[in-house]
This record gives structure tokens, C-alpha cells and sequence, in this order.
């Protein structure tokens, strides 16, 4: 139990840090508070959207530089000098800094730095005719979780505060040796085990869509950053959904790549060091505007990553865009084979799930992709492997006994946020045979799960027959503030290391919401679903909350084949533009 004294004393490291936090945001680019939404939201007040708040403050040479770019157009822009690194980063550490204050998405801005690296970055280009790496002056975000040196690492923890890195993570010095600027560590939930990012320290951070829904977590503040385009790129990591849920939530895209593709360590430690490699371990991967960004991104990280870290292997990454090349698919003359997969066995799909994968679903079946491979598109049934996967998952995620965590909450005095409160326990470690037991069972799903992929003929000879899965991020819309709770869609393909990412399609309209129909009779699947029920039952959610929220698709292909998920998941992306596109004409042709 703690003293009085122990118990005040993280209140005390939460103001001094807020405060040193607030002191990194220049007055010049405060803005008036009358500008800030209204907290707490309700429903009264509406969404709250402030996506787009940010032009109000910025010139129009800034707006342009943070809007009008992707990441390729913007190395070459920089390369050329067209753009200095300067003004890129000094456009971007502005929008950070706005976005900031409208949703609480940074722990730790990094302007002064920013700034400070993209003189030198200027200035080496000047001096020798050329970029200093392939990412020269691209402006980046990273997850608080990663150490900066000089900077903390305190994800969220009074514990943590005021004990900078005294190096930096292995990805970051890879960043920053391709060129990269980082502009901002960002936002995550107490413990990072949950889907809503709030902590102590830092406070919640708010979905600029929607103030009223949930931004996603653990990589929230990334989510959020990259939404309101004040980095370009932002790293995230993810074991349980934690880049895929806040791409989701914010309407971005998210990858999640296989083990072993981008460097990990270097971050702040949740549990005993080296307890990671007898469960299941997180991957970093980025968030990022378009499915172009992340691949022209991975081109230039994954394949120098065992040059900076111990846990990376060798992988080469195409090097031109996914969809400039032949797409052979596994169909019988080169289709392009996809599986819907609708419900992992845990969870009753919500409506607006059920509409979004049938709209995917239509609008591929059929479709000829640029480079002239046809889409095939095939329903799946829902393997027993996946449904008793997420069992197996939450077992070997805590069989540290969160430990290590229980002690940085309970040293400081600090309490548990309400929605850790009913779900954090802290125990013991499991034994080494327990351990065993549950990876033999990891073990035998990922065999049974090899039959999704593929069949053996009359001969004993194995071939493909699938190429990827859509299939929900999480059986509901964008949830309400705390509202998250199953996540078995998301963390069962971190149990399996299926590469996997998130792909936005469209935002929730009024049909969506069938107001005044209940959800259709059927038995409750447990007790994950009896929640995720309650976020469409209208005696206890208002569906109006759900409107104009982003409603995503998940993209899943085997282990090891990160590039092939980034091709997917780029036809996918623009089959859905087109898509889009033509109803928008067809609408304006009517009126």
C-alpha cells in the first residue's frame, strides 16, 4: 500500500512534465481558445471535427508543403532543392504543434531539434551535391514507446519522467541515418495495453474525426498526428492492434509487418528484458496517408535493417511501386485470389462491418487490376484456429504477470485509468512448463491455419489457393471514448505473424445506422460480444455517434510476405477509390 506521500508524488512528476511539455510550443503558434473544442465532449456539442482547423493558422506556403506532398514527391522536392529541409520541417513542426492542442496527441515535441538537424541536412546538401540518405529531410513522428537520446521515455508513467535515453533505438538511428527528421515522440495509454490512448502523465488523447469516439491505441498519438498531417510518417508498434486499430480509428493506413523487418528494441522496457521472446513479440511499423508511402518507406528500411539491429533478418523489398508490377495471383490463370473472412466466432459483426465487407467483396470480384490480373473473390469460413487464437494470445501476452509494469504504476502512487481499472492484474510469472504449453498450442493453430492457405491434391502435392484475407479490424464502427473491448481480430494475426494492415474505404453515413432496428436475434458468443452488442443496442448507445467515423478494412497474407501485403493492399486501395469515384460521378450526373 502506498504512503500518502508516494501516492501524491506522481501528481507532482505529471505537472512538471505537462509543464515542460507546454514550454516546447512557441507562442507564436499557440492558438486563440476559442478555437479549442469543447471538453468533455457530448453528443450536444457533435463530432467536433478539427481535421482540417489547422489551415486556419498556418500560411499558404505551409499548407501546401504539409498537404499538397506525398512522401515521394516530397524527397524529390527536397533532393532538388525546390524545398529546403528548413521550411519542410519547420511547416510540419507547426502543424504538430497546432494539431497538439486540438487533440493532445505529443509527449515529447521535438521542434527545436528538428529544426536544428534539417539546418544540417540543408546544409550538407549544399556542400556535396547530394542527399544525405534516400529519406533526406523527411519529416517523422515516432511512438513515445522508442528511445531518443536526451529525450524521456516515459510511455505515460510518472515512474519513467525525467530519465532521458541516454542512446537511441536502433530504428531511430536508422531513421536518422536515411535522413529522416523527427519531429515529435506521441501519445500512448497507460501500460500500452489498451485501445483508447490515455495515461496519467499526458492525459487523453481525442480522434480528430470524431471527439466523441475512441482515437485508437497503443499508437494513438501516432494515428492521430499522421491524421491531422503533422508528420508525413509515423512509427507505431504494434502486438494487439496497436497500429492497425488507431489507422482505423483516424482514417489512415496501417501496417503491421511480419517479425523480424524493422527494428524493435530500443524501447522503453514493460517487462522483464528478454521476456518478449518466450510469448509473443510486438513489431514497429508506420502509419501513413496512402499504401504509396508506406512502400516507398519500407523500400529504404527494410532492407538496411540488420545493418542497425540484432532482431532484423535479411529481406529485400521491389524496388518500384506494388502496382507497376505483374500481380500473379494463386487462381488457376494468375487470378488474384481473396478471401472474405467475416467473423472470428467470437464476435456478432455490427451492421456497418457487415456493409463495408460486402461493398469490398462486390466491387472486387471480378475486377481487372492495372497490370491485368483478374480479382477473384471467395468466402471464407471462419477456421476454428482463429477462434480459439485469441485465448491463446491473451494467455501468452501475460505470462510475464506484468510484473515489472505493477511496480512503475504502484511506486509513484498512481492509479489505474478507468478502462485499466476492471482489466489490469498484476500476478506472477508463469513457469517455464507452463510457457511451453501454451506455445505447443501456438504451434499446433498455425498448422491448422496452413489449410486456409492452401490444398493438397490426391498426390500428396501442396499448392496455394489463396492470396490474401479482408476482414474486419473489429467486429464495430469506430467505437465510443472507452467503448473498445474485443480485439482478437486484430491480435490473432500477431499470433500467427501474418503481415497485415489497414486500409480506410469509407466514412459512416445515416443509412449505416438502420436507426430504430435492432441488431438482428441470435445467440450471445460470449462475453465479448455481449459488449460488443451494447455498442449498438440504442437503450445504451446513441448510433448517431458513429457518423462520419471512418469504417476500414483489414488486408492479411502469409508470414514473411510484408511486400506482397503492401501490392494488396494497393489494389485493394485503389479498386475501392475507383469505386468511389464512379458513385460520386453517377451522382453528379443525376442532379
Amino acid at each position: 500500500m502506498s504512503s500518502p506521500e508516494s501516492a501524491a508524488a506522481w501528481k507532482a512528476i505529471a505537472a512538471r512534465k505537462q509543464s515542460s511539455r507546454a514550454s516546447r510550443i512557441p507562442s507564436k503558434w499557440h492558438i486563440p481558445s476559442s478555437a479549442l473544442p469543447k471538453d468533455p465532449p457530448s453528443l450536444e456539442n457533435g463530432p467536433q471535427n478539427v481535421l482540417d482547423l489547422p489551415r486556419q493558422f498556418l500560411s499558404s506556403a505551409e499548407i501546401a508543403i504539409t498537404e499538397d506532398y506525398t512522401v515521394e514527391s516530397l524527397l524529390s522536392a527536397l533532393a532538388s532543392k525546390k524545398l529546403s529541409c528548413e521550411e519542410v520541417a519547420q511547416a510540419f513542426c507547426h502543424r504538430a504543434a497546432i494539431a497538439h492542442q486540438l487533440t493532445n496527441c505529443l509527449t515529447e515535441p521535438l521542434f527545436d531539434s528538428a529544426v536544428q538537424r534539417a539546418k544540417e541536412l540543408d546544409a550538407y546538401l549544399a556542400q556535396n551535391g547530394r542527399p544525405f540518405g534516400p529519406l533526406h529531410g523527411l519529416p517523422v513522428s515516432v511512438k513515445d514507446t522508442f528511445n531518443v537520446k536526451g529525450v524521456d521515455t516515459s510511455i505515460g508513467l510518472a515512474y519513467l519522467c525525467e530519465k532521458p535515453a541516454t542512446e537511441n533505438a536502433p530504428l531511430v538511428s536508422l531513421l536518422l541515418s536515411l535522413g529522416c527528421v523527427i519531429v515529435a515522440k506521441t501519445n500512448i495509454p497507460q501500460t500500452l495495453a489498451s485501445l483508447d490512448s490515455v495515461n496519467n502523465v499526458f492525459g487523453r488523447t481525442m480522434n480528430p474525426i470524431n471527439r466523441l469516439c475512441t482515437a485508437g491505441g497503443s499508437s494513438g498519438g501516432e494515428g492521430v498526428l499522421v491524421a491531422m498531417k503533422g508528420s508525413i510518417l509515423g512509427i507505431g508498434t504494434d502486438i494487439g492492434g496497436s497500429i492497425r486499430v488507431p489507422a482505423m480509428c483516424n482514417g489512415v493506413y496501417g501496417f503491421k509487418p511480419s517479425n523480424n523487418r524493422i527494428p524493435y528494441g530500443g524501447q522503453a522496457l514493460t517487462g522483464r528484458e528478454g521476456m518478449s521472446r518466450t510469448s509473443v513479440q510486438a513489431v514497429a511499423g508506420p502509419i501513413a496517408r496512402s499504401v504509396r508511402d508506406i512502400d516507398v518507406f519500407l523500400r529504404e528500411v527494410i532492407p538496411r535493417a540488420t545493418l542497425w539491429a540484432e532482431d532484423c533478418m535479411p529481406c529485400p523489398w521491389p524496388p518500384s511501386s506494388p502496382s507497376s508490377q505483374q500481380i500473379q495471383g494463386s487462381g488457376p490463370n494468375g487470378e488474384l485470389v481473396i478471401g472474405i473472412l467475416r467473423s472470428d466466432g467470437n464476435c456478432t459483426l455490427l451492421p456497418p462491418i457487415t456493409t463495408i465487407l460486402n461493398e469490398v467483396a462486390v466491387s472486387l470480384q471480378g475486377t481487372n487490376t492495372r497490370t491485368g490480373a483478374k480479382i477473384v473473390v471467395k468466402e471464407l469460413l471462419t477456421p476454428r484456429a482463429w477462434t480459439r487464437s485469441q485465448s491463446v494470445m491473451s494467455k501468452l501476452m501475460g505470462v510475464d504477470g506484468a510484473v515489472v509494469m505493477n511496480h512503475m504504476i504502484t511506486s509513484t502512487g498512481e492509479p489505474l485509468v478507468p478502462w485499466m481499472s476492471t482489466r489490469f492484474r498484476a500476478g506472477k510469472a508463469q513457469p517455464l512448463e507452463r510457457v511451453a504449453e501454451l506455445q505447443a498450442q501456438r504451434s499446433q493453430l498455425e498448422r491448422e491455419m496452413l489449410n486456409l492457405w492452401s490444398e493438397v491434391d490426391a498426390h500428396g502435392r501442396r499448392r496455394q489457393t489463396l492470396d490474401a484475407i479482408v476482414c474486419p479490424v473489429a467486429p464495430h464502427p469506430v467505437p465510443p471514448i472507452e467503448g473498445y473491448n474485443a480485439v482478437g481480430m486484430t491480435s490473432s494475426w500477431v499470433l500467427f505473424d501474418y503481415p497485415t494492415g489497414t486500409v480506410p474505404v469509407r466514412s459512416v453515413v445515416e443509412d449505416d445506422l438502420e436507426l430504430g432496428r435492432p441488431l438482428p436475434a441470435g445467440n450471445v458468443l460470449g462475453s465479448w460480444d455481449a459488449k460488443c452488442r451494447e455498442l449498438w443496442d440504442e437503450h445504451v448507445t446513441d448510433r448517431r455517434v458513429y457518423l462520419g467515423t471512418p469504417l476500414s478494412v483489414q488486408v492479411v497474407v502469409q508470414r514473411g510476405r510484408d511486400d506482397w501485403l503492401c501490392r494488396v493492399m494497393g489494389v485493394i486501395d485503389e479498386v475501392m477509390k475507383s469505386q468511389t469515384q464512379t458513385q460520386s460521378g453517377d451522382v453528379k450526373a443525376r442532379l
